[in-house]
């Protein structure tokens, strides 16, 4: 389980591909590509994070970007990446996108107003404020300052505009209008606004200036309805965790489920509280919110700009990756569209990237396309809280076997391409009479051999078998699954040919993945190296591997190679191991004198399909 998640959102970095982008006026709209048709150089962090290799990838920007000489050495990915479309009808709104990513979905869309508000609304706000009322219409906030600035100023009445969202917006300069009533008159508007005119969020937008050069603040403050459910963030908080918000993540849920808030200005101060706490003890969930994307580039159609940010962001995601600890876990992802590069300046409906690195996520994988922003929800909290499954076996007795018995030692062995499940109820029937430490079958018949053995009789599976060659997700995958079938052992062939080639980090990662995705679901892990086509120094190195993997043994031969265990092989091991590592033998090994001498060397596991 991961101790931290850092959850990122960058504010309307959508990535196109929405099914449904045509009902919402938006096919074609890809915030992404747009951003990216602006820039000529690499994202070497977004980049290591699958940005660029999730599938759907195929706007022609993207690929004329791709395609530049600067990025041609681009990093692989390190962690679990894709792209997730929204579940909600409710529309294309941050509070609509916020709330999915905390695991509640909006089956009815909230309330818009393209026409404007009605007068009853209108008339309630002048009541509450004293003042009157401009505009009144679906507006651009730029432009509503730009056209009815000088008459606010002039008047004192506030400017109120709304946009395709679900949102009522007031703007009012701050020498005319002090923040501090601007805020009271949306908190009480925001009382108002309920029922059937629950608007997704009351804006307050706040701007300063003189005619002809007025610009908004940084002040500017949402009032958000609240979720109709329990988020993510009641769940943790409730069991006692942390849960820190960072920019306006707070205002989205209206202060709900968070044990501390953090209001940030834009990006910068976001990104630099993000960091604060990479550097702070805590237990729990940051949620962060980068706001700039959206606000101040996305809404203006300012493709350079969003460039900008986005570089910003990815120079500083190569401190947060180098800051992380070990039980961190790093969520990045958006909660709708902005592209800059069409003629509205409202949201788009997208699907958005999720990009993944950390505890339990570090394994190159690509999850392709999501349904639901919600996923982000249910990774965040199995991170924190433990996933929740039966183990299906008792736990395991690592205790010394029988010295007079060499049966004790072993792992009755049948992996034949064509065992059946006879050949597999002999095996156990056999196995539980003479007392073995475990059956070895195919990973097939697991949950076979699991329900036959009922707990007599430990099972045993192998992984990457017999070649070895397989991706790190596929082991990874095929270890959690003979799990969760009933496998209590796995037996695991490390990436020889990646040995052979000198890549020793490489296989390193990969042992290490393995041996915690296994230990994780409460099973061992034994690391079959293949011995027979090693020198010693490789044997002697990945003895090491083994032992800082914390894997529980290192095992010689899978039988099906050039050459199965020898007396020297499991010497030589030994004398390069703590007592923490223990032995199996396996390969050739057909009689207890054999047995004998590869226990005498120092094997605690022998590997046989019979004696």
């Amino acid at each position: 389980m991961a101790k931290r998640v850092f959850l990122i959102i960058l504010d309307s970095l959508g990535c196109g591909n929405a099914p449904d982008a045509s009902s919402f006026g938006d096919e074609g709209s890809n915030t992404l590509a747009a951003v990216l048709s602006a820039s000529d150089r690499p994202f070497p962090n977004l980049s290591r994070m699958g940005l660029f290799d999730m599938d759907g990838n195929d706007d022609p920007r993207i690929l004329d970007y791709l395609s530049k000489d600067t990025l041609k050495d681009r990093p692989c990915p390190i962690g679990t990446y894709g792209r997730m479309r929204e579940e909600s009808r409710g529309g294309k709104d941050s509070t609509i996108g916020h709330w999915e990513l905390a695991g509640v979905v909006s089956e009815e869309p909230q309330p818009t107003y393209p026409e404007g508000f009605p007068s009853y609304i209108v008339d309630k706000l002048k009541e509450i404020s004293g003042r009157g009322v401009l505009c009144n219409l679906p507006y651009s906030g730029t432009k509503a300052i730009e056209d009815y600035g000088d008459a606010h100023v002039s008047t004192g009445d506030l400017i109120l505009y709304t946009s395709a969202d679900s949102v009522l917006q007031i703007a009012a300069h701050e020498e005319v209008v002090p923040l501090e009533e601007l805020y009271r008159i949306c908190r009480e508007m925001r009382s108002f606004m309920t029922g059937k005119d629950a608007v997704g969020r009351i804006i307050a937008r706040p701007f300063v200036g003189t005619s002809g050069s007025f610009t908004r603040t940084a002040n500017r403050h949402d009032f958000a309805v609240e979720a109709p459910s329990s988020t993510m963030m009641d769940v943790l908080k409730g069991q006692g965790f942390d849960v820190i918000s960072v920019g306006k993540i707070y205002d989205l849920f209206a202060g709900r489920g968070f044990t501390e808030k953090n209001p940030t200005k834009g990006n910068s101060e976001g990104i630099a509280k993000i960091k604060e706490y990479l550097n702070k003890d805590f237990t729990g969930l940051l949620f962060a919110n980068l706001v700039d994307f959206d606000m101040l580039y996305g809404h203006r159609n300012n493709i350079e700009g969003y460039n900008e940010a986005l570089h910003e962001f990815d120079d500083a995601l190569g401190e947060i990756l180098s800051s992380m600890k070990e039980d961190d876990l790093l969520i990045i992802t958006a909660d709708h569209g902005c592209d800059p590069s069409t003629e509205s300046t409202d949201h788009s409906r997208e699907q958005v990237p999720v990009l993944i690195y950390g505890k339990g996520y570090s394994t190159p994988h690509n999850i392709g396309s999501i349904l639901g922003f919600s996923y982000v929800s249910q990774v965040t909290v199995n991170a924190l809280m433990g996933s929740r499954y039966e183990k299906r076996f008792p736990v395991r007795d690592l205790s010394p076997s029988d010295p007079d018995d060499v049966m004790t030692y072993v792992d009755l062995t049948n992996l034949k391409v064509t065992a059946t499940e006879d050949d597999i109820r002999s095996l156990i029937d056999r196995a539980i009479a003479s007392k073995t430490k475990s059956v070895c079958i195919p990973p097939c018949y697991v949950r076979f051999a699991s329900d036959y053995a009922k707990g007599a009789m430990p099972i045993c599976t192998v992984i990457g078998f017999p070649n070895g060659y397989n991706t790190t997700a596929v082991k990874v995958i095929e270890a959690k699954d003979a799990i969760d079938n009933g496998a209590c052992e796995i037996d695991m062939v490390i990436n020889v040919a990646f040995v052979k080639a000198g890549k020793m980090k490489e296989v390193e990662d990969e042992v290490t993945a393995i041996a915690n995705a296994v230990h994780e679901k409460g099973a061992i892990l034994k690391v079959i190296i293949e011995a027979c086509l090693l020198t010693e120094e490789e044997k002697i190195a990945l003895c090491g591997i083994v032992e800082r993997s914390g894997a529980e043994y290192i095992k010689t031969s899978t039988g099906f190679s050039t050459g199965g265990a020898t007396v020297e092989d499991v010497a030589l091991m030994r004398a390069n191991l703590s007592d923490q590592v223990r032995i199996k033998a396996a390969g050739g090994i057909r009689s207890p004198e054999a047995a004998r001498a590869m226990i005498d060397a120092g094997a605690t596991r022998i590997g046989a399909s019979g004696l």
